[in-house]
């Protein structure tokens, strides 16, 4: 595999062109998943390493994460991060930059993408999940083609509908009263019907953003891998310490009646 620069980055950069609220369009009715990714799984740590290399890098950094840093906590070889992760002209001990200079970025896109290292800690691992996952066909209204349930009026294309296909969504009218009496009419997610099919399983692509999104949480504090891991040495460690503190209290108070 060799590093390619696809647009998905550019998905993140202008998703915060959004829209109206999404209690217009009748609120998360059903359609939100937690992404119930697991920090731990270290292939799917990998793999989710190799989704942002291949599609994000192009736009987006990790300006607080290193190349090397990335490698080691994921355990992946020296050889298959200079294959694989770092891109041409860097080195390994760099941090994880866009190859997209800045003044370009503003002049084709209006401001310059934003760097992804805390977008996780910001957004939220399942809103990042619900975002990537919620695409549907919507030509009628959006330049782009596509419309967002997590964040109606997105600027955001969808870049990875090669990659899940374009679904469509199916609506239903819901008629409440409204302050003044008057019946209002608004629109309510129903569900997902297939359209333009993808190159994955559903299941599969749902697999893809799950990776994607445990990378980006994991970027987010890598630290978290090693305090998990030394959380249980911890506890034991107070345990014995507890024990030993109580038999040294008994031994000094024994004679004091």
């Amino acid at each position: 595999m060799r590093i390619k620069f696809a647009s998905f980055a550019l998905a993140f950069a202008l998703l915060v062109g959004g829209g109206t609220a999404y209690a217009e369009e009748g609120g998360h009715s059903g359609w939100a998943h937690s992404a119930d990714n697991q920090i731990g799984n270290l292939s799917s740590l990998q793999r989710g390493a190799r989704n942002f290399t291949n599609y994000c890098t192009g736009c987006h950094s990790l300006k607080y994460e290193r190349y090397s840093r990335l490698c080691d906590d994921l355990k992946i070889s020296e050889k298959q991060c200079q294959a694989l992760l770092v891109k041409p002209g860097d080195k390994p001990t760099d941090y994880i930059k866009t190859s997209m200079p800045e003044k370009d970025a503003v002049e084709w896109f209006g401001k310059a993408p934003p760097d992804l290292s805390l977008v996780a800690r910001s957004r939220g691992p399942d809103w990042i999940f619900n975002f990537l996952t919620t695409f549907y066909a919507d030509p009628s209204s959006r330049q782009t083609g596509v419309n967002n349930l997590q964040l109606p009026g997105t600027a955001m294309p969808h870049v990875l509908a090669s990659v899940q296909g374009v679904q469509n969504a199916v609506w239903r009218n819901v008629e409440t009263k409204g302050d003044d009496g008057k019946p209002v009419v608004t629109r309510e997610f129903e569900k997902f019907e297939p359209g333009v099919p993808g190159s994955v399983t559903a299941e599969q692509y749902d697999e893809f953003v799950r990776d994607t999104v445990n990378f980006l949480q994991y970027v987010s504090d890598p630290s978290q891998l090693q305090r998990e891991g030394m959380g249980i040495w911890v506890v034991l460690f107070l345990l014995m310490f507890t024990g030993i503190a109580y038999l040294l209290k008994k031994e000094y108070w024994k004679d004091v009646r």
